[in-house]
């Protein structure tokens, strides 16, 4: 069956393949380096993670452009208070970032532009912007007046003429002829950098920095751009505007946002003490894997519930499918078992169809444990021959080159509360007299620098390193 994205812009699942036919060219809107990232953006970010591996299986080559908007009112605002240069201010959030991707196994995409190194091209697309009448200039400011764009609202679905003052519209401090308009080029003020530019000395506009990289790296017409729900409007919408207008082409094929992100079901807030760094996780013994696998198995355009318990979850069920790969790898005696070659190839068209259905990952996940379920219970009674370890070996390959949460962390220890998971996992396994479960259990620990030792009290462990 064809990959099938659902398109913000039309309102339905539409068949995708990209333009040439082998090269997809993508658009995420990355991160603003004013502080770390919380869950909700990396959500966003691994759902694009996803997606791009998945583009790859589909067998296409990748261009996938990410900016990284190192220039705003909070980046200022906070390179002012720390009395140092917008550009050190950001690098320690830009590091931070790229390590966050790094823990999370986020693959880079192919270009990374910073927005500061990008002006020339801003200022560009602002004289194209203004060239096709579109624009005014109000206390050395230029804006995008929005009335003269009559497209506006397209893939929002909003009325342009009944946004008002206040509803998410540009909340910049600058004079402007209508409150739905928005700045493309900022007026400098004192203290703050600025640009020379036909329009005088200022900066871009937040809106008019991905356009322009976009654009930059991918052309006026590219085949897929990706970000949060929330950003939809007015961000997104006012890309469309001032690229649209300047170019006359459509700006982007398909528009892919995924879901909010809410934690034991509310909005996440600082003042709701629910506000979540990756750092603040791993700190408290999460392991980058389980929150990775928490962050992925939930469907992007439904809302994920982030909670405590549901990484011990996840924790657990990673350490089942690293548990029956290490089976299958012992697996022995036999040749394969014609039942369960099939079985295996069923499963793997699963997966595959899942993915190919919007990216449904909880599909996936649910075709890839079914099988497990299974299988295991055919090696516990000896139906499950060597071939079949070999075909089940690669149906996790093809899990993982997706999902990519089987292979041990490099830098990060496992956690007290997965340890305890897995223990209980491994007392009910000895309760059911399914020894080689338990034994795979505790030398899987093993492995992982985790040592157990059985009391009369219970099970008790300790990190042996």
């Amino acid at each position: 069956m064809p990959f099938k994205l659902y398109n913000s812009l039309s309102r339905r699942v539409e068949a995708f393949e990209p333009a040439d036919g082998e090269t997809v060219r993508m658009y995420s809107c990355g991160p603003t380096v004013y502080n770390y990232v919380h869950i909700g953006n990396l959500r966003t970010f691994a759902f694009q993670d996803i997606l791009r591996r998945h583009l790859r299986q589909c067998g296409w080559n990748l261009q996938h452009a990410m900016n990284i908007t190192d220039v705003d009112d909070k980046i200022i605002a906070g390179a002012q208070r720390e009395g140092v240069p917008i550009g050190e201010f950001t690098a320690k959030y830009v590091e931070a970032f790229f390590e966050d991707c790094r823990l999370l196994r986020l693959e880079r995409p192919e270009t990374v532009p910073a927005a500061t190194a990008h002006v020339p091209q801003m200022i560009r697309l602002v004289q194209g912007i203004q060239q096709a009448g579109h624009t005014y200039q109000n206390g050395g400011s230029t804006y995008f007046r929005i009335a003269s764009w009559k497209e506006y609202g397209k893939l929002s679905r909003l009325d342009a003429s009944g946004i008002k003052a206040g509803a998410r519209v540009d909340a910049d401090e600058y004079a402007k002829e209508d409150a739905r308009d928005f700045v493309l080029w900022k007026a400098a003020r004192e203290g703050e950098p600025c640009w020379e530019s036909p329009y005088g000395p200022g900066r871009p506009g937040w809106h008019l920095e991905c356009s322009a990289m976009a654009m930059a790296y991918l052309g006026e017409t590219f085949d897929i751009h990706t970000g949060g729900v929330d950003l939809q409007f007015p961000h997104h919408e006012n890309e469309i505007a001032q690229s649209e207008s300047a170019t006359g082409k459509p700006f982007a094929r398909f528009w892919v946002h995924s879901e909010h992100l809410l934690v034991d079901g509310q909005k996440m807030a600082k003042s709701l003490g629910n506000f979540h760094t990756l750092r603040d996780l791993t700190r408290r013994g999460y392991s980058p894997a389980a929150i990775r696998y928490l962050l992925v198995s939930t469907p992007h355009r439904k809302q994920l519930n982030f909670t405590m318990d549901g990484l011990l979850g996840a924790a657990a069920a990673i350490e089942r499918l690293r548990n029956f790969a290490r089976r299958v790898e012992g697996a022995a005696g036999g040749p394969a078992s014609a039942e369960w070659s099939a079985a295996c190839a069923r499963a793997r068209t699963q997966f595959v169809a899942a993915l190919d259905d919007d990216l449904n990952t909880a599909g996936a996940l649910g075709a890839v444990f079914e099988f497990v379920r299974s299988a295991n219970s055919a090696m516990d009674r000896g139906a499950f021959g060597a071939g079949n370890g070999a075909e089940a070996r690669g149906l996790l390959a093809a899990f993982d080159a997706v999902f990519d949460v089987l292979r041990p962390s490099e830098s990060a220890r496992v956690s007290a509360e997965e340890i305890e998971t897995l223990i209980r996992e491994r007392a009910a396994a000895r309760k059911a007299r399914e020894f080689a479960r338990a034994d795979a259990i505790r030398d899987g620990l093993a492995k992982r620098g985790v040592a157990l030792r059985d009391t009369p009290g219970g099970t008790q462990w300790h990190y042996a390193d």
